[in-house]
């Protein structure tokens, strides 16, 4: 009767529905209690098959892998301060935004900004790690989109704001300019920030007319160099160069210096050959020179500042010489330049291309300096060629002054050999592997006096388990003593007693 009512019960429960899937279910559930769930159970095993065949077909089917993104050296400063921190380091090829062109540099130019940016002394560094570098010349290799007046294959030369010393860099067309068929990619890399530099300092910031005079600090370097060719396009100017007595020879070879003066005491040298003074005076030591060089102007004269290569004084920044150059400066007072008829001006081109907009301006200057190169009015002077692994050399060489003209960093050049090792550092090298050995024998030696006293302890402990009173004493003697029975006294109570 138990058994009847709960099947009705079931079968209630289970009404079945119009459905055919509900009356497949119908004479499963009418069978016994436990015949409800079986569909259930039956279906589950189905759903975890078809889950797991998903799973496995999805790990059966070859994942299509990204291939890695394609890599390029380049000269990336880790950190601001020494050498040490400039290095040759993989990083992912860059891709032109809208209004870039893709470059592939064939050559870079290393400028003294380079130098004072490695130091962290220019106003607004860069985050670290950056790339560095901000010239280069090369093939345009890709074209963005809204990009016109590139195409790819185009020669070009760019003005890029860090990034340039790379095997390809991305660069806003407007820092962009197109080169001359015949020139090489290391002669535009060193003829455009350089007489950028030159050329609007000569024409635009001090106008030089015929017949002027120029004292030109640094005249052995990249701009000093620029300045005099440019200088050189006017008729009857007097240059009078300073700079170490170790470039006089080779700056006289050229022919193009009137008058060679060494740094030490060029304004007493200026005042044997001319008691007026100059008209302009070029300081590219960040005014460092501007009370002694100030004195030397004529009436209408002109002192320029363009530079600050007196702060790079070593491998680390001298705040000590920025704030002794910007104390100077200061010095000279404006009432006095008004009495003495006398001016004082400044040019830096990174604030004019980045921070000012002057790009257009930037534009029409190449275009002239381009026109001077081909009618052979100006040729740069290049020092030396680098490659990008021994960029740190070639740094240290500007740092000491030691280069006449450009120094350009070619990225296809192999790295000069490393020296051999020095005797010292194998001594080094001799003395850590004599430490290392003698370690090792120490540890030998360690290793058999471990196996010798194990040696003793296991023959002293075979004679312990032969003769454990040897060991024990009389403590051994006092465990194996026999208890005394009925009253008896013990052998060693006997002893006492005796």
């Amino acid at each position: 009767m138990t058994e009847t009512t709960e099947a009705q019960v079931a079968a209630e429960v289970k009404t079945p529905s119009p459905t055919a899937e509900n009356a497949t279910e119908v004479p499963a559930a009418t069978t016994n209690g436990h015949a409800e769930e079986q569909p259930a159970s039956e279906q589950k095993p189905t759903e975890e098959t078809n889950g797991t065949s998903t799973e496995d077909k999805a790990k059966s089917e070859p994942k299509e892998e990204l291939p890695p993104p394609k890599e390029m050296r380049a000269v990336v400063l880790t950190g601001f301060g020494g050498f040490k921190n400039v290095k040759i380091l993989k990083k992912p090829e860059p891709a032109p935004q809208t209004g870039e062109v893709l470059i592939r540099v064939k050559a870079c130019g290393l400028n003294f900004q380079d130098l004072m940016v490695r130091l962290g002394a220019i106003d607004s560094p860069p985050k670290t790690p950056t790339i560095l570098g901000f010239e280069c010349a090369g093939e345009v290799e890709a074209v963005g989109e809204e990009v016109e007046g590139f195409k790819v294959g185009d020669r070009v030369v760019a003005l890029p704001e860090f990034r340039a010393w790379s095997e390809l860099v991305a660069v806003p067309t407007k820092y962009v300019y197109h080169i001359p068929d015949e020139m090489t990619f290391q002669d535009a890399a060193a003829i455009v920030m350089n007489y950028l530099v030159a050329y609007i300092l000569i024409f635009d910031l001090i106008s030089l007319r015929e017949g002027k005079s120029i004292l030109l600090h640094s005249v052995g370097g990249g701009v000093g160099q620029a300045i005099v060719q440019l200088a050189r396009t006017i008729p009857n100017v007097t240059i009078f160069g300073v700079c170490s007595k170790g470039k006089h020879e080779a700056l006289a070879a050229t022919g193009l210096i009137d008058h060679l003066i060494d740094r030490t005491d060029y304004v007493n040298e200026v005042r044997k050959i001319t008691t007026e003074g100059v008209d302009v005076v070029m300081d590219c030591l960040c005014g460092e020179e501007c009370n002694r060089g100030y004195g030397l102007l004529k009436p209408m004269g002109k002192y320029i500042l363009y530079g600050s290569s007196n702060v790079v004084t070593g491998e680390t920044k001298s705040f000590f010489s920025v704030a002794r150059s910007w104390w100077q400066v200061d010095k000279v007072s404006p009432i006095k330049l008004f009495d003495e008829n006398k001016s004082l001006a400044g040019f830096n081109l990174r604030h004019l291309l980045y921070q000012q907009d002057g790009s257009a301006y930037v534009r029409s200057t190449v275009d002239k300096i381009f026109d001077l190169w081909k009618d052979g009015k100006v040729k740069p002077v290049v020092d030396s060629a680098w490659a990008l692994e021994d960029v740190a050399e070639a740094m240290q060489k500007m740092h000491d002054r030691k280069n006449i003209g450009k120094l350009v960093l070619d990225p296809a050049m192999e790295p000069k050999p490393k020296p051999a090792t020095p005797a010292k550092t194998k001594s080094k090298k001799q003395a850590s592997e004599d430490k290392s050995s003698k370690k090792d024998k120490s540890s030998e030696n360690g290793d058999d006096k471990k196996d010798e006293e194990a040696k003793t302890n296991g023959e002293e402990g075979e004679a312990a388990a032969t003769t454990p009173e040897a060991v024990n004493g009389d403590s051994a003697e006092k465990k194996e003593e026999p208890v005394a029975t009925n009253g008896e006294a013990t052998e060693s109570e006997k002893k006492e007693s005796s």
